[in-house]
């Protein structure tokens, strides 16, 4: 397998700031996600029991029942535009997920039909007609293509960059080999790949590791002060799930630890979008 990124270290990098100053440009997603019943890909807060699993079932929907509005609203208050990683079946089973959504301002990105799916599964050659008609349902509801994805379960294949290109997405949230934005290969044309946090997750920490809440806010409060020492133009990316960090016990640290770093000198609260408009306007903000 060859790599679509090239190498570069850090230190030989030019020096610089983001838009008014900033050394630390912070993103944070916020998953929301549908998935079928008993069928494909799950995320179980307790180990799978026979079909009917009504437990997983109900944890995981509580997300879209009342824990994507508990997080639109504390993102607000710390002046925060969540970005929403969006399963666009969503739009047929949870709609006021959306309309709330949109009054937080959020960034929509492509995050498959389901979080049952993977592109890893699809049948052979579905993948290019797959992430179109995510874009494409997404641009007739919202009004506007997104510009960026983020696949579900991180699952990739040897065409998936192609495939997104191809389609009309600039920028994909998947992918943390650096600090610093770095353009990819992609099929006849790049992708540029934004920071998105492998570990600052509270699926993969809160969930996989069993990381508590206030270990998490921790963490958060770490990566931002060690980031605003860099002399580059750097990302922070957190991400954060309905049904997981939508809980109230875990809410409220995670909460005031983001509230805590958005308001410190030298963090721009940004989305996606705005991060590469900023690349594109100086190109020296990014790497490759």
């Amino acid at each position: 397998m060859t790599l679509p990124w090239s190498y570069s270290a850090l230190p030989a990098r030019p020096e610089g700031t983001w838009p008014n100053g900033a050394r630390v440009a912070l993103w944070v997603a916020v998953g929301v996600e549908s998935y079928r019943p008993d069928d494909g890909m799950t995320e179980d807060i307790l180990p799978r029991g026979a079909a009917p699993d009504l437990v997983n079932a109900a944890w995981r929907d509580y997300g879209n029942r009342a824990g994507a509005f508990r997080l639109f609203d504390r993102l607000a208050a710390a002046g925060i535009r969540p970005v929403v990683l969006l399963n666009t079946d969503v739009y047929d089973e949870a709609p006021e997920v959306l309309t709330a959504a949109r009054a937080a301002g959020a960034e929509i990105v492509g995050h498959g039909r389901s979080n049952s799916d993977s592109l890893a599964a699809l049948p052979e050659g579905a993948e290019a007609g797959y992430v179109a008609g995510v874009l494409s349902r997404i641009a007739e509801e919202e009004g506007d293509a997104p510009g960026g994805w983020s696949s579900p379960w991180l699952a990739h294949t040897p065409t998936s960059l192609a495939s997104l290109q191809g389609a009309g997405y600039r920028y994909l949230l998947d992918l943390r080999l650096d600090d610093q934005p770095v353009w990819l290969r992609a099929g006849a044309g790049r992708l540029l790949s934004i920071p998105y946090a492998a570990e600052l997750n509270d699926s993969t920490t809160m969930i996989g590791r069993q990381a508590d809440a206030r270990s998490f806010a921790a963490m958060l409060r770490d990566e931002a002060a060690e980031l605003l020492t860099s002399k580059h133009p750097v990302v922070m990316s957190v991400v954060l799930h309905s049904f997981i960090s939508g809980q109230p016990w875990r809410l409220r640290p995670v909460a005031q630890a983001l509230a805590e770093v958005a308001g410190r000198d030298g963090v721009w609260c940004a989305t996606p979008s705005e991060i590469y408009d900023a690349v594109l306007a100086d190109p020296a903000l990014a790497v490759g």
